[in-house]
């Protein structure tokens, strides 16, 4: 039996009002990520990674092309069915948390059950200690290192098991050491359940956590064949 891919990008392409050259962020880009895979994305500012992420997360709609998540057609679900699928099967982790500042750490991984319908308070707990932050709960993200707030970050993304996390440069703001460690969880906690990841990083550490190594140039996706060439 063969299983759809949790991603499948075809003739990607998005373009920003009516500048032919410098308004395309992306140029027919092509992209399939099995379910379980760690993929890395490399690139330079401005060639196109974020949009990517975002087109495939539905927050932002292509010019043309077509885009599957999940085996969904991201056009065809509509405005409701893109909310639907983010909220139930995909998990984001960010360069700058984006935790809620006003909720303490337990509250932030809390609200993605509650927001599922599946508001389970032991279920939330788990994920914390799965991260190594049994007892921070009560803790708002300010009294917490960055390191710590990047672990609350992932908490959030994997309590709901989706089919697949997407990270926007998610050690962008941290030193390499505290980098490692949150790359190995993130990569260990898909791995243990079966969850596709997918990081948007321009970081050479990033590459020896993933399965693929594909690099972005001027809104084209291409394949790599080692860390050696990313670190170049």
């Amino acid at each position: 039996m063969v299983t759809k891919p949790v991603i499948r990008v075809v003739d990607l392409w998005k373009q920003y009002g009516d500048d032919n050259k410098n308004g395309v962020a992306l140029r027919g880009a092509n992209l399939e990520i099995s379910a379980g895979e760690t993929v890395a994305l490399f690139g330079k500012s401005g060639s196109g990674k974020t949009t990517l992420l975002n087109l495939i997360a539905g927050l932002d709609r292509p010019t043309r092309g077509l885009i599957e998540v999940d085996g969904q057609d991201l056009e065809t679900l509509g405005e409701r069915g893109r909310t639907e699928l983010r909220r139930k099967r995909l998990g984001f982790v960010f360069q700058f948390f984006n935790l809620l500042p006003t909720l303490t750490a337990f509250e932030n991984v809390f609200l993605s059950l509650e927001l599922i319908g599946k508001p389970d308070p032991k279920t939330a707990r788990e994920a914390l200690a799965a991260v190594g932050l049994e007892g921070k709960g009560p803790r708002y993200p300010h009294e917490l290192s960055g390191g710590e707030q990047q672990r609350v970050a992932i908490a959030r993304a994997i309590v709901k098991e989706p089919a697949l996390i997407l990270a926007d440069e998610p050690t962008g703001n941290l030193d390499t050491a505290t980098g490692n460690q949150v790359l190995d969880l993130l990569e260990k906690r898909c791995r243990e359940h079966s969850m596709s990841l997918l990081m948007v990083t321009h970081t050479p550490l990033t590459c020896r956590y993933a399965h693929r190594i594909l690099r972005m140039v001027d809104g084209v996706i291409t394949e790599q064949t080692s860390c050696a060439e990313i670190e170049r």
